[in-house]
Protein backbone atom coordinates (compact mmCIF):
# COMPACT_ATOMS: atom_id res chain seq x y z
CA UNK A 1 0.00 0.00 0.00
CA UNK A 2 1.18 3.53 -0.81
CA UNK A 3 -0.45 6.74 0.33
CA UNK A 4 -0.24 9.39 -2.39
CA UNK A 5 -0.84 13.03 -1.46
CA UNK A 6 -3.16 14.65 -4.02
CA UNK A 7 -3.50 18.02 -2.27
CA UNK A 8 -2.23 21.36 -3.48
CA UNK A 9 -0.79 23.58 -0.74
CA UNK A 10 -2.22 26.73 0.75
CA UNK A 11 0.70 29.12 0.28
CA UNK A 12 0.56 32.86 0.92
CA UNK A 13 3.29 33.31 -1.71
CA UNK A 14 1.01 31.97 -4.46
CA UNK A 15 -0.89 34.29 -6.74
CA UNK A 16 -4.60 34.06 -5.87
CA UNK A 17 -7.68 36.05 -6.96
CA UNK A 18 -8.37 36.41 -3.22
CA UNK A 19 -4.90 36.69 -1.67
CA UNK A 20 -3.97 34.48 1.27
CA UNK A 21 -2.70 36.28 4.38
CA UNK A 22 -0.46 34.28 6.72
CA UNK A 23 0.31 35.84 10.10
CA UNK A 24 2.82 34.05 12.34
CA UNK A 25 2.87 34.34 16.11
CA UNK A 26 6.38 33.26 17.17
CA UNK A 27 6.96 31.24 20.36
CA UNK A 28 8.44 34.39 21.99
CA UNK A 29 5.40 36.43 21.00
CA UNK A 30 3.24 33.52 22.12
CA UNK A 31 4.68 33.83 25.63
CA UNK A 32 3.85 37.54 25.79
CA UNK A 33 0.39 36.91 24.33
CA UNK A 34 -0.36 34.19 26.87
CA UNK A 35 0.76 36.43 29.73
CA UNK A 36 -1.48 39.27 28.50
CA UNK A 37 -4.45 36.93 28.10
CA UNK A 38 -3.99 35.55 31.63
CA UNK A 39 -3.98 39.09 32.99
CA UNK A 40 -7.00 40.28 30.98
CA UNK A 41 -9.30 37.29 31.34
CA UNK A 42 -8.26 35.67 34.64
CA UNK A 43 -6.66 38.53 36.55
CA UNK A 44 -3.47 36.51 36.98
CA UNK A 45 0.06 37.83 36.66
CA UNK A 46 2.57 35.61 34.89
CA UNK A 47 6.13 36.57 33.90
CA UNK A 48 6.82 35.01 30.46
CA UNK A 49 10.57 35.25 31.12
CA UNK A 50 10.40 32.28 33.48
CA UNK A 51 9.62 30.01 30.52
CA UNK A 52 12.50 28.13 28.83
CA UNK A 53 14.08 30.67 26.45
CA UNK A 54 11.15 32.96 27.35
CA UNK A 55 9.09 31.10 24.76
CA UNK A 56 5.64 29.55 24.92
CA UNK A 57 3.87 28.21 21.81
CA UNK A 58 3.66 29.51 18.28
CA UNK A 59 0.41 30.10 16.40
CA UNK A 60 -0.56 30.84 12.79
CA UNK A 61 -3.51 32.80 11.47
CA UNK A 62 -4.53 32.30 7.85
CA UNK A 63 -7.04 34.55 6.12
CA UNK A 64 -8.38 32.79 3.03
CA UNK A 65 -11.54 31.62 1.30
CA UNK A 66 -12.89 28.08 1.57
CA UNK A 67 -12.09 27.70 -2.14
CA UNK A 68 -8.35 28.19 -1.63
CA UNK A 69 -6.20 25.10 -2.02
CA UNK A 70 -7.69 21.64 -2.41
CA UNK A 71 -11.31 21.80 -1.30
CA UNK A 72 -14.71 20.13 -1.67
CA UNK A 73 -17.66 22.12 -3.00
CA UNK A 74 -20.99 21.32 -1.33
CA UNK A 75 -24.37 21.64 -3.09
CA UNK A 76 -24.95 24.92 -1.23
CA UNK A 77 -22.13 26.44 -3.31
CA UNK A 78 -24.16 26.15 -6.52
CA UNK A 79 -27.16 28.23 -5.44
CA UNK A 80 -29.67 28.87 -2.65
CA UNK A 81 -32.42 26.58 -3.99
CA UNK A 82 -32.66 23.14 -5.59
CA UNK A 83 -35.27 21.38 -7.69
CA UNK A 84 -34.62 18.11 -5.83
CA UNK A 85 -35.36 17.09 -2.26
CA UNK A 86 -36.85 19.76 -0.02
CA UNK A 87 -35.43 22.55 -2.17
CA UNK A 88 -32.64 23.47 0.27
CA UNK A 89 -29.08 22.49 -0.73
CA UNK A 90 -26.87 20.84 1.87
CA UNK A 91 -23.82 22.61 3.28
CA UNK A 92 -20.42 20.98 3.61
CA UNK A 93 -20.95 19.87 7.22
CA UNK A 94 -24.11 18.01 6.20
CA UNK A 95 -22.58 15.82 3.49
CA UNK A 96 -22.32 12.04 4.09
CA UNK A 97 -18.79 10.96 4.93
CA UNK A 98 -19.01 7.81 2.83
CA UNK A 99 -19.05 9.93 -0.33
CA UNK A 100 -15.45 10.89 0.39
CA UNK A 101 -13.77 7.53 0.94
CA UNK A 102 -14.39 5.54 -2.21
CA UNK A 103 -12.79 3.73 -5.14
CA UNK A 104 -11.72 6.26 -7.76
CA UNK A 105 -10.56 6.45 -11.36
CA UNK A 106 -8.71 9.01 -13.48
CA UNK A 107 -9.74 10.39 -16.86
CA UNK A 108 -6.75 11.94 -18.63
CA UNK A 109 -7.87 15.12 -20.42
CA UNK A 110 -4.41 16.55 -21.04
CA UNK A 111 -4.76 15.87 -24.76
CA UNK A 112 -8.29 17.30 -25.05
CA UNK A 113 -7.10 20.30 -27.04
CA UNK A 114 -9.96 22.42 -25.77
CA UNK A 115 -10.96 24.31 -22.66
CA UNK A 116 -14.42 22.71 -22.64
CA UNK A 117 -14.97 18.95 -22.84
CA UNK A 118 -18.34 17.53 -23.85
CA UNK A 119 -20.02 14.20 -23.27
CA UNK A 120 -18.75 12.59 -26.50
CA UNK A 121 -15.07 13.02 -25.62
CA UNK A 122 -15.67 12.04 -22.01
CA UNK A 123 -17.48 8.89 -23.17
CA UNK A 124 -14.48 7.94 -25.30
CA UNK A 125 -12.20 8.44 -22.31
CA UNK A 126 -14.44 6.17 -20.25
CA UNK A 127 -14.41 3.54 -22.99
CA UNK A 128 -10.59 3.62 -23.03
CA UNK A 129 -10.37 3.28 -19.26
CA UNK A 130 -10.72 -0.52 -19.11
CA UNK A 131 -12.75 -0.07 -15.94
CA UNK A 132 -16.50 0.05 -15.38
CA UNK A 133 -17.37 2.83 -12.88
CA UNK A 134 -19.70 1.85 -10.08
CA UNK A 135 -22.17 3.99 -8.14
CA UNK A 136 -20.44 6.30 -5.63
CA UNK A 137 -17.04 5.90 -7.30
CA UNK A 138 -15.08 9.17 -7.41
CA UNK A 139 -14.14 10.49 -10.86
CA UNK A 140 -10.92 12.48 -11.19
CA UNK A 141 -10.04 14.68 -14.17
CA UNK A 142 -6.36 15.09 -15.00
CA UNK A 143 -6.11 18.29 -17.05
CA UNK A 144 -2.46 19.17 -16.41
CA UNK A 145 -3.41 22.48 -14.81
CA UNK A 146 -1.14 21.87 -11.82
CA UNK A 147 1.87 23.03 -13.85
CA UNK A 148 0.54 26.59 -13.46
CA UNK A 149 -0.09 26.37 -9.70
CA UNK A 150 0.77 29.59 -7.88
CA UNK A 151 0.62 31.77 -11.00
CA UNK A 152 -2.14 33.79 -12.73
CA UNK A 153 -2.13 31.22 -15.57
CA UNK A 154 -3.55 28.62 -13.18
CA UNK A 155 -6.88 30.43 -13.30
CA UNK A 156 -7.15 30.61 -17.08
CA UNK A 157 -5.33 27.61 -18.58
CA UNK A 158 -7.29 24.44 -17.92
CA UNK A 159 -10.01 22.18 -19.23
CA UNK A 160 -13.52 22.01 -17.77
CA UNK A 161 -16.70 20.02 -18.40
CA UNK A 162 -19.93 21.12 -20.00
CA UNK A 163 -23.34 20.17 -18.59
CA UNK A 164 -23.88 16.95 -20.60
CA UNK A 165 -20.42 15.71 -19.64
CA UNK A 166 -21.24 16.15 -15.95
CA UNK A 167 -24.63 14.48 -16.51
CA UNK A 168 -22.83 11.50 -18.04
CA UNK A 169 -20.83 10.97 -14.85
CA UNK A 170 -23.81 11.52 -12.56
CA UNK A 171 -25.84 9.01 -14.57
CA UNK A 172 -23.23 6.41 -13.58
CA UNK A 173 -24.10 7.01 -9.93
CA UNK A 174 -21.07 9.20 -9.25
CA UNK A 175 -21.55 11.77 -6.50
CA UNK A 176 -18.08 13.32 -6.34
CA UNK A 177 -16.09 14.65 -9.31
CA UNK A 178 -12.56 15.95 -8.80
CA UNK A 179 -10.21 18.01 -10.95
CA UNK A 180 -6.65 19.29 -10.75
CA UNK A 181 -7.89 22.60 -12.17
CA UNK A 182 -9.19 25.76 -10.54
CA UNK A 183 -12.76 24.86 -11.53
CA UNK A 184 -14.80 21.99 -12.90
CA UNK A 185 -16.23 24.49 -15.37
CA UNK A 186 -14.17 26.04 -18.16
CA UNK A 187 -12.06 29.12 -17.29
CA UNK A 188 -13.96 32.31 -16.55
CA UNK A 189 -12.71 34.21 -19.66
CA UNK A 190 -13.75 31.33 -21.92
CA UNK A 191 -17.25 31.24 -20.40
CA UNK A 192 -17.77 35.01 -20.62
CA UNK A 193 -16.54 35.15 -24.22
CA UNK A 194 -18.90 32.34 -25.23
CA UNK A 195 -21.82 34.10 -23.60
CA UNK A 196 -20.98 37.39 -25.29
CA UNK A 197 -20.75 35.60 -28.64
CA UNK A 198 -23.95 33.57 -28.29
CA UNK A 199 -26.16 35.35 -25.77
CA UNK A 200 -27.01 31.89 -24.44
CA UNK A 201 -27.22 31.79 -20.62
CA UNK A 202 -26.82 28.01 -20.81
CA UNK A 203 -23.08 28.44 -21.38
CA UNK A 204 -22.66 30.16 -18.00
CA UNK A 205 -21.02 27.76 -15.52
CA UNK A 206 -23.08 24.72 -16.57
CA UNK A 207 -21.13 22.23 -14.43
CA UNK A 208 -21.80 24.20 -11.25
CA UNK A 209 -25.38 25.20 -12.01
CA UNK A 210 -26.27 21.58 -12.79
CA UNK A 211 -25.86 21.07 -9.04
CA UNK A 212 -29.09 23.01 -8.52
CA UNK A 213 -31.10 20.09 -9.91
CA UNK A 214 -28.82 17.11 -9.18
CA UNK A 215 -26.97 16.72 -5.90
CA UNK A 216 -23.24 16.15 -6.19
CA UNK A 217 -19.91 17.52 -4.93
CA UNK A 218 -16.79 18.71 -6.68
CA UNK A 219 -13.18 18.46 -5.51
CA UNK A 220 -11.22 21.29 -7.03
CA UNK A 221 -7.49 22.12 -7.13
CA UNK A 222 -6.16 18.60 -6.69
CA UNK A 223 -2.51 17.83 -7.40
CA UNK A 224 -0.11 15.02 -8.25
CA UNK A 225 -2.65 13.10 -10.34
CA UNK A 226 0.14 11.86 -12.60
CA UNK A 227 1.23 9.61 -9.72
CA UNK A 228 -1.99 7.60 -9.91
CA UNK A 229 -2.93 4.57 -12.00
CA UNK A 230 -6.09 4.93 -14.12
CA UNK A 231 -8.10 2.89 -11.61
CA UNK A 232 -7.76 0.36 -8.80
CA UNK A 233 -7.19 2.76 -5.91
CA UNK A 234 -9.23 4.38 -3.14
CA UNK A 235 -9.51 8.13 -2.57
CA UNK A 236 -9.97 9.78 0.82
CA UNK A 237 -10.93 13.45 0.70
CA UNK A 238 -12.86 14.35 3.84
CA UNK A 239 -13.81 18.05 3.93
CA UNK A 240 -13.27 20.13 7.05
CA UNK A 241 -16.52 20.42 9.01
CA UNK A 242 -17.27 24.13 8.55
CA UNK A 243 -20.82 24.69 9.80
CA UNK A 244 -23.07 26.27 7.21
CA UNK A 245 -20.32 26.64 4.59
CA UNK A 246 -20.60 25.96 0.87
CA UNK A 247 -17.17 24.31 0.77
CA UNK A 248 -14.47 22.91 3.00
CA UNK A 249 -10.76 22.40 2.66
CA UNK A 250 -9.64 18.78 2.27
CA UNK A 251 -6.42 16.78 2.45
CA UNK A 252 -6.95 14.43 -0.47
CA UNK A 253 -4.98 11.17 -0.28
CA UNK A 254 -5.06 8.11 -2.53
CA UNK A 255 -4.53 4.60 -1.16
CA UNK A 256 -2.79 2.83 -4.03
CA UNK A 257 -2.13 -0.93 -3.73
Amino acid sequence: MALVDLSSPVDAKFWEPDPVVHQVLTPADGAKHMSAEMREHLGLEFDPNVLPDAEFLNNDTFTLTVHTGTHVDAPAHYGSKTTYGDGVPRTIDQMPLDWFCRPAFVLDLRDAGTQLVGADLLRRKLDDLNYVPRPLDIALLHTGAEQWLGTPEYFGKFTGLDGPAVELLLDLGIKVIGTDAFSLDAPFPYIIERYQATGDPGVLWPAHFLGRRREYCQIERLGNLEALPPSGFRLMCFPVKLTGAGAGWARAVADVP
